[in-house]
């Protein structure tokens, strides 16, 4: 594709600001080219708080304050949640992180796409920066999803169905009634993890989804999202509709396609998203497992922690007699993508109840998912985990083995002890049957 100098609408570093700012000296620059561009936000080793590291968080926060830029300090939540909570990560512009996790902007319709630090040193230096127009995939998403299937299972089997590079460095563009039907939650989800497929962005359109979603953030108590910023987009979309789809003759390297009708829930790994198996079928090996997982950008907002607790309240109504905790010998963690996340799942309740069920609660950070704090793999173990990367080391120990699910199902098997679905939870049986005829 061609190169083309873009001016992204802001450009975003976590911890690694830290290494972008010698690269920002050593080019001569003294001064942002654009001091509200840069985004700042701590995320990844926010759970370190040795003097080393409190310096280097302390010299990010200087910097930002110096240069009169967005700082959002540890605790606030991992970076891609804030920007999209904050109306950074806009629909219609276009967003780079130094985070390969960048993509994830793409569930509410901003071109989200990840840059090295020296890239970011540059746009800091000049406001812009270059960009090689990728090829485009077009992915048909047809159908509604079942009953119990959410936006991690599509992403899990796309990554294990097209598993031979397909979509390497292209731009994903998700199309097709099952896309429209998808809450925000799943699309995030989804975007997120077409960095695991190999994608270099991976685009929702904005349609009437998007904009109540958007109204809804904007209604809140102490909204972060201008209800007048929503407005101007709602009028835009309804006075231009066809700006915000593809062209009628926009070009494409590919189609690809996935009945949503027909997809059963999946589990990545182990060890790697390349591989996936239906649940079902998994569950008759009775994968034990030592530790649990619901957190990251991928699968911690509050429609997943609901759906987790919900799987906890569904297992104790059917043993009303005995608290549900999780199983001897698992350890389970739980961490909010973002503080207004937690405020909300506090709110609702969903976090007391995975907390009266075990779950150890971390700080809004990515913490395990990056291999940092407490409550990592250690040799020999097992986890299930609804983060978004599986590979060996990951998340510990290189001799450990972590497969990926939805958040529900991290529950179910936290509570059982081996990787099960939430009906098995409920039940405290396989259905033989149900696995025999969706394996």
């Amino acid at each position: 594709g061609d190169f083309i100098a873009i001016r992204p609408r802001h450009v975003m570093t976590h911890d690694n600001t830290g290494a972008v700012i010698p690269k920002f000296r050593s080019i001569g620059a003294t001064r942002l080219a654009d001091a509200q561009q840069p985004v700042f936000a701590l995320d990844h080793d926010i759970q370190n708080t040795s003097a080393k590291n409190m310096a280097k968080y302390h010299g990010i926060e200087q910097f930002a304050q110096t240069h009169g830029s967005r700082f959002y300090p540890a605790g606030r939540g991992i970076a891609h949640q804030v920007l999209v909570e904050e109306g950074l990560a806009w629909p219609g512009s276009m967003v780079v992180g130094s985070d390969s996790h960048s993509n994830m902007y793409g569930g509410v319709g901003c071109l989200g796409t990840p840059v090295v630090r020296t890239d970011a040193a540059a746009i800091w230096a000049t406001a812009q920066t270059w960009w090689q127009a990728p090829p485009v995939a077009r992915v048909e998403l047809r159908g509604a999803l079942p009953p119990g299937v959410v936006g991690k299972d599509v992403i899990v089997a796309l990554c294990a169905l097209f598993s031979h590079d397909e979509v390497l460095n292209h731009a994903v563009e998700f199309v097709g009634a099952g896309a429209h039907a998808l809450p925000i939650e799943d699309r995030l989800a989804i975007s997120n993890m077409t960095t695991e497929w190999g994608a270099l962005a991976g685009l929702f359109a904005v349609d009437d989804v998007t904009l109540r979603w958007y109204e809804s953030c904007a209604a809140r108590p102490r909204a972060t999202v201008s209800a007048d910023a929503v407005a101007a987009l709602r009028a835009s979309f309804e006075a231009e509709p066809s700006r915000w789809i593809a062209d009628r003759d926009a070009a494409y390297a590919k189609h690809l396609w996935l009945d949503l009708e027909s997809l059963t829930p999946h589990v990545s790994g182990p060890d790697s998203v390349k591989v996936a198996t239906p649940l079902a079928a998994l569950e008759r090996r009775r994968v034990s497992i030592n530790k649990a997982y619901i957190v990251s950008c991928v699968n911690s907002r509050a429609k997943d922690l609901r759906e987790a607790a919900d799987v906890i309240r569904a297992v104790q109504n059917a043993r009303p007699n005995s608290p549900v905790r999780a199983a001897d010998g698992v350890a389970w963690y739980v961490a909010a993508a973002s503080s207004q996340v937690m405020a909300d799942a506090q709110a609702s309740g969903d976090w007391q109840v995975l907390v009266d069920a075990g779950a150890k609660t971390l700080p809004p950070g990515c913490g395990p998912c990056i291999g940092l704090g407490v409550g990592l793999l250690e040799d020999g173990e097992v986890g299930i985990s609804a983060t978004n990367r599986n590979y060996k080391g990951r998340m510990g120990s290189k001799k450990a083995h972590t497969y990926l699910s939805s958040p529900a199902v991290v529950a179910a098997s936290a509570i059982q002890g081996f990787i099960c679905s939430p009906a098995t939870a409920v039940s405290g049986a396989i259905d033989s049957a149900a696995a025999d005829t969706r394996s």
